[in-house]
């Protein structure tokens, strides 16, 4: 599938990372980052090579350790973001590439991660086998992505603004992967030992225009093939309008839901924990109804001795 034009959001990311006052458009980046790190924190290791797929300006190396990870690998499609990238106490080395095409041999890593990255891609199943296939055995996948949930406040104001006043609807939200597949698709990807949960960033602005303009200067901009290149004055006066009316609150601010899907897969090796045979357990499920009675039972009887 061919959803989305990579050529035009390698020119939204070069052109938002080298804005003079970019930084003030990362918080949702760093806020993620920093929730990717501490699940790197939670796995009682320590990586000697790692990788980060699609690191914007380095976000996640800044909450990391040179004693949890010993030397990093930093992607992009974006240049500017490369150079533009945040300082850190981990030896870095930077690479301009493509998520869906990694410049790397099999078995080089010993964690891979990727951050509010890979919902941008075209062939997603494909860009998890080559992160599945740069990965050491025994090594792990922690990555972040947004989900089908984003941003539903803008998409249902625009959609109804839309119909009001142009008698139909266009996409103007990008389509994002839904967590009930997320699982499958690690899975297919050859991923075990699998985690995805789920989480939510609302953050609040003066009103619609703000969420958009913040959209454009994070790099977050629709870039798929079918969206629709301009709005009518009308239609987004309307929208505004609506966005408040349905989603605003006392104090006059409206939110914006970013739902974030958090994933954690590891390549197979021998040494790993695997499940039990069908049919090896020694214990019946049946039985666990019977514990409640013999618990009473032993009660009564110490209480009549």
């Amino acid at each position: 599938m061919n959803v989305f034009d990579r050529s035009m959001k390698r020119k939204q990311k070069e052109w938002a990372s080298s804005l003079l006052d970019s930084g003030k458009y990362d918080y949702l980046r760093d806020e993620v980052a920093s929730r990717v790190a501490d699940r790197v924190y939670d796995v009682s290791r320590t990586f000697p090579l790692a990788l980060d797929v699609g690191c914007g300006k380095s976000h996640i190396a800044e909450h990391l350790s040179k004693e949890v990870v010993e030397r990093l690998f930093l992607t992009d499609v974006s240049d500017s973001s490369l150079r533009n990238r945040r300082a850190c106490e981990i030896p870095t080395h930077c690479v301009v590439a493509e998520e869906e095409f990694l410049p790397f041999k099999e078995n080089t890593f010993d964690l891979v991660l990727s951050s509010l990255s890979l919902h941008w891609i075209n062939d997603l199943p494909g860009a998890l086998r080559q992160i599945h296939h740069v990965l050491k055995p025994d090594g792990v996948f922690i990555g972040a992505m947004v989900g089908g949930e984003t941003l539903y406040e803008l998409r249902c104001s625009l959609q109804l603004a839309e119909l009001e006043r142009e008698g139909g609807f266009a996409p103007h939200i990008s389509p994002y992967t839904a967590v009930t597949d997320l699982g499958n698709l690690l899975g297919q990807a050859r991923f075990n030992m699998l985690t995805v949960d789920i989480d939510e960033v609302q953050v609040h602005y003066p009103g619609m225009l703000e969420v958009m303009s913040d959209l454009q200067g994070m790099g977050e901009s629709n870039c798929a093939w079918n969206r629709k290149s301009l709005l009518q004055r009308d239609t987004m006066l309307a929208a505004a309008a609506i966005y408040k009316e349905m989603y605003g609150s006392e104090d006059g601010s409206v939110p914006a839901t970013f739902q974030i899907l958090y994933m954690i897969g590891w390549k197979p090796h021998d040494t790993q924990a695997k499940p039990a045979k069908r049919g090896s357990a020694d214990v019946s499920f049946a039985d666990l109804s019977r514990i409640d009675r013999v618990q009473t039972d032993h009660q009564k009887t110490n209480d009549k001795s």
